[in-house]
């Protein structure tokens, strides 16, 4: 009988040590882990260190990034697990608002356009309520955050004394001027709040207060961790004492300076032990040097393992914490959700949000929620979201909180392309945004420049349907005015003085078919009206030949697009398949010029098939390779005259600057064209690009000199070779380029050229 209940006073004594790790130590062990944004990897070196030396970790306090890995800690994982993630790519992301591209609905984004500057405002609002608060999104830090604390959160029931190891959170109460210490309520807005540096992460809402970064009052709470736990010995890890002294060139770093208070990092505690890592130079978000700064924790922690065994006599075996850690994450429940409260939106708005994040079903879990809930993001109708994940204990499921702010309802972008040749250009659209019960979109947009001028009307509704899909009507006015641009004029007896015009209307209907890719139909209804002369002798009192084309064109097209940026690329790939019927009039009014004066009048009705394949394939190094191909099949006839089939031929334009240019021998009804680009990294955002192509017309369209009349020559002749060698810089607004094209058979093939900006326009008539 007494063997029994030894036996039973044992195992009692074990199961407390595993679910309360501090309630049989003599002695209470804090430690106090300091800000210092990324340089916080070096905690984790620490604990290891700790850990491997038996020295018992009693209650954990926290600053900033010393609030994320307290958090962790306490909530079970270890330091091998921490140092995976933090130095993780994807934490990485996290950090810089960079979002995953899975959950990238291609299907939604708009056109490219040459745009630098998007913003939104309302008229109502004051300026200063336009003004961004913050430099990086935080939308997914804080889904992950709640995803990696929200269990541990449910086990301690909001009490994070409950935690695996006792916790403590500062943040800064701006109103008050004051730190905050938190030790109840949801852990991942706690420590999201802890980490919301001024500018770089916008602030979040406790207990109704408006908190920042716990670095800005208390970066090194050593004074907090007396009050709220009374320890014996006091281990503190400080990684950064404030933020550097300010630079002149760098206005964050000293708005940061004034904002920050003047802090003591130094200990005063009798039985203390400050560790102080060997921190290099680090940029303040850059944790891919996570492992480097942990070892260099571990390292200056083992040096003062003698000092802490001086004031620690307790030990805590590898065992016995793999125990606790296990003993705990088995009561973290599964996180599946059944409810979803939100603020920030109307009824209507609501609903729009549920559908989209549950689609109807009762319960939904992670992995299911995460993605509808990025892809909700990535639409753009909201400006800030942020989810709370709280157990709820009658149901076994989780309730998530969603308080929501919208974006608002106007939006503008600016941009265009600075030229040091003719193709400058202003770009300027208005947008109207409205999320009811399904989301709708309309936008104007207009260019402005000497080569390209366009105007565009467009109204878009996304269905919130279980497999989502967009109905979008849109009128647009292109006008291109080569002779603008025409470099040799002079001495070319190519035609130069070529006018396009364009009015069409178009309807179409589409969905998704990948996280990159879109399925479309429609149908363009089309005027154009082309102006040019056949050769370039003609004086000022002398009438240009005009071809107007009358035509509507059903289409379906699909298009997979995962391109990491719209104009020069150096990741990604780009399918494009779209197969049309066009059918028109055509009317020809010969100028004072024209060999044949007679009017002309024709129907045309063809088929026509275009693939368009662009990737860019793994790095060597510093060199990235890309493969570009383009074909057309079509039984498109020839026009009336030479320069009027050209026009409306399928033109061959890989090179942002060749679409300003009026290129015969890079047209063709029917072509197979393909090139090779070389990307080398030079210095950060700094590239060199080499680019070559090769066009091969199935039967080039060829002029009889005696009257302008088109004819088809021999069939696989007449290829024609492009190039571009440029030197691009991608600035945050857009890309900086100088360099040299070459177009084969030109009078002077090779131009120079430089550009600020992006060389984009709206869509064309013809598909």
């Amino acid at each position: 009988m007494k063997i029994c209940f030894v036996r039973f006073l044992l195992l009692t004594v074990a199961f407390i040590s595993c679910l309360f790790p501090t309630a049989l130590q003599g002695q209470k062990v804090a430690l106090v882990l300091s800000g210092g944004g990324a340089k916080g990897g070096a905690h984790l070196g620490v604990i290891r260190a700790l850990e491997e030396n038996q020295v018992p970790i009693s209650c954990i306090i926290g600053t900033s990034i010393g609030a994320i890995v307290g958090a962790l800690y306490a909530s079970g994982y270890t330091s091998a697990e921490m140092e995976q993630l933090l130095q993780s790519e994807d934490f990485q992301h996290w950090v810089s608002g960079i979002l995953d591209e899975k959950y990238i609905y291609y299907y939604r984004k708009e056109d490219p356009n040459p745009s630098w500057i998007t913003t939104d405002f309302d008229f109502t609002a004051k300026f200063t309520e336009l003004l961004p608060t913050h430099l990086i999104k935080s939308h997914e830090i804080d889904f992950r955050l709640m995803e990696l604390l929200s269990p541990s959160t449910a086990v301690c029931h909001e009490n994070f004394d409950s935690l695996l190891v006792p916790f403590r959170c500062v943040v800064s109460d701006i109103d008050s001027t004051e730190s905050l210490v938190l030790g109840k309520g949801d852990l991942s807005a706690a420590v999201r709040g802890s980490m919301s540096i001024p500018l770089v992460f916008n602030p979040v809402v406790i207990r109704e207060k408006l908190v920042f970064d716990g670095g800005m009052y208390d970066n090194f709470p050593v004074e907090a961790a007396i009050r709220e736990f009374h320890p014996d010995v006091i281990i503190g890890s400080r990684v950064a004492q404030r933020y550097d002294k300010p630079d002149r060139d760098d206005i964050l770093s000293q708005l940061l300076t004034i904002l920050m208070e003047r802090q003591t990092d130094t200990i005063l505690f009798p039985r203390s032990v400050m560790i102080v890592p060997n921190i290099p130079a680090i940029n303040l978000l850059d944790f891919s040097k996570t492992a480097r700064l942990a070892d260099s924790g571990y390292t200056a922690t083992l040096r003062k393992i003698p000092d802490i065994r001086k004031l620690v006599r307790d030990s805590i075996s590898t065992t016995d914490l793999t125990c606790r850690r296990s003993a705990f994450k088995k009561r973290e429940p599964a996180m599946l959700f059944d409810s979803i409260h939100i603020t920030g939106l109307n009824k209507l708005q609501e609903r729009y949000v549920r559908q989209i994040l549950k689609q109807g079903r009762q319960v939904v879990n992670l992995e299911e929620l995460q993605t509808r809930y990025f892809r909700f993001i990535d639409e753009g109708y909201i400006k800030s979201i942020f989810p709370i994940a709280r157990y709820n204990t009658k149901t076994g499921y989780y309730d998530l909180y969603l308080d929501i702010r919208k974006t608002n309802r106007f939006g503008a972008q600016f941009g265009g392309n600075f030229s040091l040749g003719n193709v400058n250009e202003a770009f300027l659209q208005l947008q109207y945004r409205l999320l009811w019960t399904n989301a709708f979109r309309f936008t104007v947009n207009g260019y402005f420049g000497k080569v390209y001028n366009s105007a565009k009307a467009d109204a878009r509704i996304d269905f919130n349907t279980r497999k989502p899909w967009f109905a979008e009507l849109n009128y647009t006015y292109n006008h291109l005015d080569y002779f603008k641009n025409g470099t040799f004029f002079f001495d070319d007896k190519t035609p130069n003085y070529v006018i396009e015009r364009e009015y069409f209307g178009s309807i179409r209907v589409g969905m998704p078919v990948s996280n990159s890719g879109k399925l479309s139909l429609g149908i363009n209804y089309a005027f154009t009206n082309d102006k040019y002369y056949q050769s370039n002798v003609f004086t000022r009192n002398d009438t240009a030949d005009q071809t107007s084309f009358n035509f509507f064109s059903p289409l379906a097209a699909f298009e997979l697009n995962s391109l990491n940026r719209k104009q020069f690329a150096n990741a990604g790939v780009r399918l494009l398949l779209t197969l049309s019927y066009i059918n028109g009039r055509e009317d020809l009014l010969p100028g004072s010029t024209s060999a044949n004066r007679n009017p002309v009048t024709q129907y045309h009705d063809w088929f026509k098939f275009r693939l368009l394949y662009d990737n860019y394939f793994e790095s060597l190094g510093p060199v990235k390779f890309g493969f570009y191909g383009e074909c057309v099949v079509s039984n498109q006839p020839l026009f009336a005259n030479y320069t009027s089939s050209l026009l409306y031929a399928s033109p061959f334009q890989p090179i942002p600057e060749s679409q300003t240019y009026f290129l015969p021998a890079f047209r063709a009804t029917n072509f197979a064209a393909a090139g090779l680009k070389i990307v080398v990294r030079i210095y950060k955002k700094f590239e060199y690009r080499l680019e070559g192509y090769l066009f091969q017309p199935y039967e080039q369209i060829r002029e009889n000199h005696e009257d302008s009349t088109p004819y088809f020559g021999p069939k696989l002749t007449d290829r024609a070779w492009m190039a571009s060698t440029l030197l691009v810089y991608n600035s945050p607004l857009g890309p900086i380029s100088l360099g040299v094209n070459y177009y084969d058979k030109q009078i002077e093939p090779f131009s120079l050229n430089f550009n600020f900006g992006y060389i984009l326009f709206n869509q064309r008539a013809l598909p």
